[in-house]
């Protein structure tokens, strides 16, 4: 098996320039839905079956599932903060050293399934309250030394939802195979 293809099964993110009005209404969409997709996939796995991976050496469903809590909570912080002040510097976090903590490696998924729709609900209100020029808001990621505009980062989560509904379908598909 191609290992790039079961890393990036959507393809890479590559974001658009510029972001069309378009763009972002399905960008706002996929967003939305995402909860509804990532629940209807998981709902019926057994406890084993939230522990098959994706690809050799990747996350168990289970940490996919508690990494896009993680990660979404926190983009909505970053929205947040955009919206508040001037260019911010945000916080980076280690993403594959929280899937090791014990919340994300053993835990039920139930409680980060409640998150994502409770999240996704206010993400998606926020950004559908928000005019054109709060698109255009920044903040500054020290991680990449870049400054992301608000309309390029909604169209990075809406690929992040995709990769990771991707990511827990192919681990379903191969069932427990890598």
């Amino acid at each position: 098996m191609d290992l790039e293809l079961l890393k990036f099964p959507v393809g890479k993110y590559t974001p658009p320039r510029p972001v069309t009005d378009e763009q972002l209404t399905k960008w706002k969409e996929t967003i939305r839905l995402f909860p509804e997709k990532l629940e209807d996939e998981v709902r019926e796995l057994t406890e084993a079956e939230l522990d098959w991976v994706y690809r050799p050496g990747g996350w168990m469903i289970r940490q996919v599932v508690h990494h896009c809590a993680d990660s979404h909570m926190n983009a909505f912080i970053r929205f947040k903060l955009a919206l508040t002040e001037n260019n911010p510097k945000i916080l980076p976090y280690k993403q594959a050293e929280w899937a090791k903590l014990a919340d994300v490696s053993e835990a039920a998924i139930s409680d980060s399934l409640m998150i994502l729709q409770g999240l996704h609900r206010r993400w998606t209100y926020l950004l559908n309250t928000m005019q054109e020029n709060d698109f255009k808001r920044t903040y500054v990621h020290p991680e990449y030394g870049q400054t992301y505009s608000l309309d390029q980062v909604t169209g990075t989560y809406a690929w992040h939802c995709s990769h990771h509904l991707a990511h827990v379908r192919q681990a379903i598909h191969h069932k427990g195979k890598f």
